[in-house]
C-alpha cells in the first residue's frame, strides 16, 4: 500500500506537468495572481478536496441520478467561462452573482474565495487521469468506497497540488513585480482572456486531443504508473480476478462505452447501451501488428459461426504508428483481411483509455447485460476464448469448436522479441552513435550478438522509424522461423533486397505502409543473420517474428 501511495503521489506530479494541466493552468495563474500565500494554499486545498470527492463519487452519483457522463465536464466549462468573464468585464462579473464574484475578485488574501476557486478546479482536473486514478474510478464505479481508494486518490491530488501551488506562488510573485503591478487591470483582463480561450478549446475537445497528440511524452511520464509492481497493486486494488475454477465467469462490472471514435467501418456508430441483449467481443488491434493479424482467422471464424446466435464482434483499431491513423489505410486493411464485423477507429485513444487497456491484441468478452465477464491478452488460448463465447451465448459447450479447425500460429519457444527501429524505442542496437532526426552515415560492426541489429550506409533515424538515404543496409541476428517488417514509402514504391545467412532470398516491393513478410524458414527454430538493402526513401518501423 505504501508503494502505491508513493506511485500515486508521483503520478499526480506527472499529471500536473503534462498536457492534462491545460484547462487548470490559466485559472491557477489568475487565482494566485490575485492574493497572497494563504489564498494560494486555499486554492490548492480546494482543488485537492474536490478532486478527491468528485473522482470517488462522480460516477456513482451521475449513474444514480440518470445524468449524462459528460455533465461534470460541461459544468466545468461553464465555470471556466464565468471566471474568465468576471476578470475580463468586471460589471458582468458583478451581475453573475456573489458566489462567482468570489471565485475571481475577492480581496487579496481571502481564503474563502480561494477555496471556492479550488473547488471549481477539481471539476476540471477529474478527467486528467492515468492508470492510478483509472483504477480508483473503477473501484468507485463497481464497488463500495474503500479507505485505500480514498488515500490513493488523496495522494494523487496532493502530488498535483504541490506543482500547482508552485505555479500559484510564482504567479503571485510575478504580480508583485513593479512593471506588472503598474498594469494590473490589463494583466487581469489578459488572464481572463486566456481563461476564455481555454474554455473554447475545451468546448471543441482540443484539450483531449492534445493529450494524445504527444503519446510518447505522456507514456514516458507515466512509466512508473505502468511498472510491474504498480500494476500488480492496482490489479489488487481493483480486484481483477482471473477465470475461476469450474469455468464460472466473473463479473467485472459494466462495460465502458466507445469514446472519441473518429469513424466506424462496416457499421453505423454503435454504443454498448444499444448492444444490450447481445454477447459482445471487443478486440483491440492495429493493422501492422503481426500478433493481432495472427488472431484474425479465429476472430472472423467466431463471427461467422455465432453472429446468428447473438454474437457481435467490434474491432477497436487503436494505432501504434502515425500511418495507422489514416482512415484510408485502415479501410484498406479491413478489406484486405476480409473483416466484415464493425471496426471503430480509436485514433485519439479514447476507448483504449476508457477500457484501461494496455495490450495489442486484447479481447474483452461482454455478456447480454452489458457486463465484462472475461478478458484475454495476446495470442493463443483460442479454444478457451471460444468456450467463453459459447457459455455467454448459453450454447452446448461440448460440441466441436470452430477454432479446432484453424491452425494456432502462436509462436512457441525462445525467439527474438519485437524490435523497433526508431530511436524512441530502439533496443539492442550495436554500432555507430545514433544521430537523431538528421541524415548520417553508419557502419555495421563485424560481430552482432543474438537479437542485435545495426545500420550501414546513410540513414535518417527518426522517433518511430528509419528512412533510407543512400547505400542503406540493415543487419540483424535473430532466432525465429519467420521475419516480418513494417515498411512504408513516402510515395511511389521502394525495394528491399533480403538475404539470410549470406544467401539472397528475394526482393520485397514496398508500395504502401504495411507489414511485409521478409523470410520464412521452416523446420527447427535456429539463429540466423538477416541482411537488408533498402532503396532510398524506404521507411522501416519495426520487426516482428514467428
Amino acid at each position: 500500500m505504501l508503494l502505491l501511495l508513493g506511485v500515486a503521489f508521483v503520478a499526480g506530479v506527472v499529471t500536473a506537468v503534462s498536457p492534462c494541466v491545460l484547462p487548470v493552468l490559466p485559472i491557477v495563474l489568475a487565482g494566485g495572481a490575485t492574493g497572497d500565500l494563504r489564498r494560494s494554499l486555499a486554492i490548492v486545498a480546494g482543488l485537492v478536496t474536490s478532486f478527491t470527492v468528485f473522482t470517488l463519487t462522480a460516477a456513482t452519483v451521475l449513474s444514480a441520478l440518470g445524468l449524462p457522463e459528460d455533465l461534470l465536464r460541461n459544468l466545468a466549462i461553464a465555470v471556466v467561462v464565468l471566471v474568465g468573464l468576471s476578470l475580463v468585464w468586471p460589471p458582468l462579473g458583478d451581475a453573475l452573482g456573489r458566489p462567482f464574484y468570489a471565485l475571481a475578485r475577492r480581496t487579496p488574501g481571502d481564503k474563502g474565495g480561494g477555496f471556492l476557486l479550488g473547488i471549481s478546479l477539481g471539476l476540471l482536473f477529474t478527467p486528467c487521469a492515468g492508470p492510478v486514478i483509472a483504477a480508483v474510478a473503477t473501484v468507485a464505479a463497481t464497488q463500495s468506497l474503500t479507505a485505500d481508494a480514498f488515500l490513493i486518490t488523496l495522494a494523487y491530488g496532493l502530488g498535483a497540488g504541490v506543482v500547482l501551488l508552485g505555479v500559484a506562488v510564482a504567479a503571485r510573485y510575478g504580480m508583485n513585480l513593479r512593471p506588472v503591478r503598474a498594469h494590473a487591470p490589463a494583466v487581469r483582463r489578459t488572464l481572463g482572456a486566456g481563461i476564455l480561450a481555454v474554455a473554447v478549446l475545451m468546448a471543441l475537445g482540443v484539450d483531449k486531443k492534445l493529450q494524445t497528440r504527444v503519446p510518447e511524452y505522456t507514456r514516458a511520464l507515466q512509466g512508473l504508473e505502468e511498472s510491474a509492481a504498480a500494476s500488480d497493486e492496482l490489479d489488487e486494488l481493483v480486484g481483477r480476478p482471473g477465470l475461476a475454477e469450474e469455468e464460472q465467469l466473473d463479473d467485472f462490472g459494466r462495460a465502458p462505452e466507445f469514446l472519441a471514435i473518429e469513424a466506424w467501418l462496416n457499421s453505423g456508430p454503435l454504443t454498448m447501451e444499444r448492444l444490450r441483449g447481445k454477447v459482445v467481443v471487443i478486440d483491440f488491434w492495429t493493422y501492422s501488428c503481426i500478433n493481432c493479424l495472427r488472431t484474425l482467422p479465429h476472430v472472423k471464424a467466431w463471427y461467422d459461426a455465432y453472429r446468428d446466435d447473438g454474437l457481435v464482434i467490434v474491432g477497436v483499431h487503436t494505432p501504434e504508428f502515425a500511418f495507422e491513423r489514416d482512415p484510408d489505410n485502415v479501410r484498406r486493411a479491413v478489406r484486405d483481411h476480409g473483416i466484415e464485423y464493425p471496426v471503430a477507429l480509436d485514433n485519439d485513444y479514447g476507448t483504449w483509455q476508457a477500457w484501461q487497456n494496455r495490450y495489442w491484441p486484447a479481447k474483452y468478452f461482454v455478456d447480454r447485460r452489458g457486463h465484462v465477464r472475461y478478458a484475454h491478452f495476446g495470442e493463443g488460448d483460442y479454444d478457451e476464448s471460444e468456450r467463453v463465447i459459447r457459455e455467454l451465448l448459453s450454447e452446448d459447450t461440448d460440441s466441436e469448436l470452430v477454432s479446432a479447425g484453424i491452425d494456432d500460429e502462436t509462436p512457441s519457444g525462445e525467439q527474438t522479441p519485437e524490435t523497433y527501429l526508431g530511436y524512441e524505442r530502439l533496443d539492442r542496437f550495436v554500432g555507430s552513435q545514433i544521430a537523431r532526426n538528421r541524415e548520417s552515415a553508419y557502419t555495421i560492426p563485424k560481430f552482432l550478438p543474438l537479437h542485435g541489429l545495426a545500420y550501414g550506409g546513410r540513414w535518417k533515424v527518426e522517433g518511430e522509424r528509419i528512412v533510407a538515404v543512400k547505400d542503406a543496409e540493415l543487419r540483424l541476428r535473430y532466432r525465429a522461423n519467420d521475419v516480418f517488417l513494417v515498411l512504408g514509402t513516402a510515395g511511389g514504391w521502394e525495394t528491399v533486397e533480403v538475404a539470410v545467412d549470406g544467401q539472397r532470398v528475394g526482393m520485397v516491393r514496398v508500395t504502401q505502409d504495411d507489414l511485409y513478410t521478409l523470410a520464412r524458414i521452416p523446420g527447427e527454430k535456429r539463429d540466423h543473420v538477416l541482411h537488408l538493402r533498402l532503396s532510398p526513401g524506404a521507411e522501416a518501423y519495426a520487426f516482428t517474428f514467428g
